[in-house]
């Protein structure tokens, strides 16, 4: 079967809408930085790629230290003018963003797809829970801003790439509706198009906020050690976040830090197989690109092969494809679980690993193959890696002991409840699990010893929107928890000697 782009979603077709919808924020072949309430035309334009099928899209204007530096101090002065806007102001100008980035919804979803591979239906959810999210707050600041005051600088938000609209869109609007300039920087992976477009909306109706792109070598001394700053937000890997706490433990700031864990799902005691097959599919959404991805089952051996006649159906029922290729260009958005990874090197490397693995051992027990109905002919597919499900990884490999950030699940199996929980403990804390057994009493009683935020029962859990709270466990999270009206309690100074929930240097404090 031919299969064509669908009529209208060209990247062609996005560009021009930007240019049309924020030509304050997009030039004819790059976008701008934005600081000091200005757009400008700075910092050197990297050439970039699609995921989707390799073609060139708009790169990310990386700044030099000094102009960082420069766009930070201007911030902490709109930091200062902003702090004392009248609350109903400041929700009215958060309102009217919302109504805004919902006017423009399909377009900032367009461009999810294009610049991190993301389905339809999947940069739709990213759209909708931001604003949606956003729309909880501005409903009930009044109450969660009593006796709470914005900090003494800005927030400066670094985020991962996979989600620029319900994670770093959605902070910045709270953050500034509790009083704070905001301050992000552009993932260096993906994403900058559609931020860009979000920051113009926010702009134009007076929203301190600042949009640089840099590398994190090059913009850490301003983002992260700069004394204007009031509060460090970051969503990332083990590594980099582990100097950003180092700095911001150092110098005694404000911070929120969202790391990656191994999130695991047990199977102990369990017959409710109809249930796991049905869940199976959806825990590969976005390719579990997704920091509450769950890559490993840690299953009862006595019920191992009544989980793989429940898994492996369920797996091989994944649609793995080009997001917009369809076979009549006037067709609806194909239904796709995921399309590509990140990058091109992004799939080398999780596909090397793989072979790795089973060189040292592993057993593959699922490897999908493509579907060239799912595909435009002759289009760049080095993104792509299709399902993957390996049996006892050895030690030796990345894929035993840390998060693979893509659409690759590991089993490890075992016989007693201790060996369960040090399986699903191996990453030393995680932001979620899953424990799925039959026996009340046995999930009351493990639970407990599973070391990540949120355990689920038989069921995956989320990062929540709304009222739901968000943290993680040991090296999974540092600093202050989020969500609800925690996320208020991290960017706004209560009473002296407040002791925030939250994982720090010096307590831990569950909610």
């Amino acid at each position: 079967m031919a299969t064509t782009l669908k009529a209208g979603t060209s990247w062609n077709d996005a560009w021009q809408r930007c240019l049309g919808a924020a030509p304050e924020a997009f030039r004819d072949d790059r976008v701008l930085n934005l600081w000091n309430g200005e757009w400008q035309a700075d910092g050197r334009a990297l050439p970039a790629t699609t995921p989707v099928d390799g073609s060139p899209i708009a790169g990310p204007p990386r700044l030099d230290a000094d102009t960082a530096h420069q766009a930070v101090r201007a911030s902490l002065d709109q930091h200062r003018a902003w702090r004392h806007v009248p609350l109903p102001e400041r929700r009215a100008r958060v309102a009217a963003t919302l109504d805004a980035l919902t006017q423009h919804r399909e377009l900032l979803a367009l461009l999810l797809v294009w610049e991190i591979g993301k389905p339809w239906r999947l940069a739709q959810a990213d759209v909708d829970r931001a604003i949606d999210g956003v729309r909880w707050y501005v409903d009930g600041i009044d109450e969660l801003l009593s006796d709470r005051t914005p900090l003494a600088g800005p927030v400066s938000n670094i985020a991962s790439w996979n989600y620029p609209m319900s994670v770093l869109v959605h902070a910045m609007l709270v953050q500034a509706l509790a009083g704070n300039a905001v301050i992000a920087k552009t993932p260096t992976d993906g994403g900058v198009s559609c931020l860009t477009l979000a920051c113009a909306l926010a702009a134009r109706e007076g929203i301190p906020v600042t949009l640089v792109s840099g590398s994190g070598g090059q913009l850490s001394q301003a983002l992260v050690r700069a004394p204007e700053i009031g509060c460090v937000s970051f969503v990332g890997g083990r590594d980099t976040g582990a100097a950003v706490a180092t700095a911001v433990a150092d110098l005694g700031k404000r911070h929120i830090l969202e790391q990656e864990g191994l999130n695991t799902w047990g199977i102990w005691n369990h017959t409710d197989w109809d249930g796991l097959k049905a869940a199976i599919p959806k825990l590969f959404d976005y390719g579990k690109q997704r920091c509450t991805a769950y890559p490993r089952f840690v299953v009862q051996r006595d019920a191992f092969d009544a989980f793989l006649a429940a898994y492996l159906p369920a797996v091989r029922t994944l649609r793995v494809g080009h997001p917009l290729a369809v076979e009549d260009a006037g067709d609806p958005y194909p239904r796709l679980d995921f399309g590509p990874l990140i990058n091109a090197a992004k799939a080398k490397e999780l596909t090397d690993q793989v072979s790795e693995a089973i060189d040292r051992g592993a057993v593959p027990l699922h490897r999908a193959v493509p579907d060239p109905d799912l595909f435009l002919p002759g289009q760049d597919t080095s993104a792509y890696v299709h399902p993957v499900t390996l049996l006892s990884p050895p030690p030796s490999s990345p894929l035993h002991h840390a998060e693979p950030f893509g659409p690759v699940d590991t089993i490890v199996l075992v016989d007693t409840e201790a060996e369960l929980l040090a399986a699903m403990n191996a990453s030393n804390g995680a932001l979620v699990a899953t424990l799925s057994t039959d026996d009340e009493e046995t999930y009351e009683r493990l639970a407990p010893q599973i070391r990540a935020f949120k355990v689920g029962h038989g069921k995956p859990r989320s990062r929540g929107d709304r009222d739901e709270l968000f943290g993680g466990f040991g090296a999974s999270w540092r600093g202050a928890f989020v969500g609800g009206e925690l996320l208020v309690r991290a960017v706004t100074q209560g009473p002296t000697g407040e002791r925030l929930p939250g994982n720090f240097p010096e307590y831990h404090l569950m909610p």
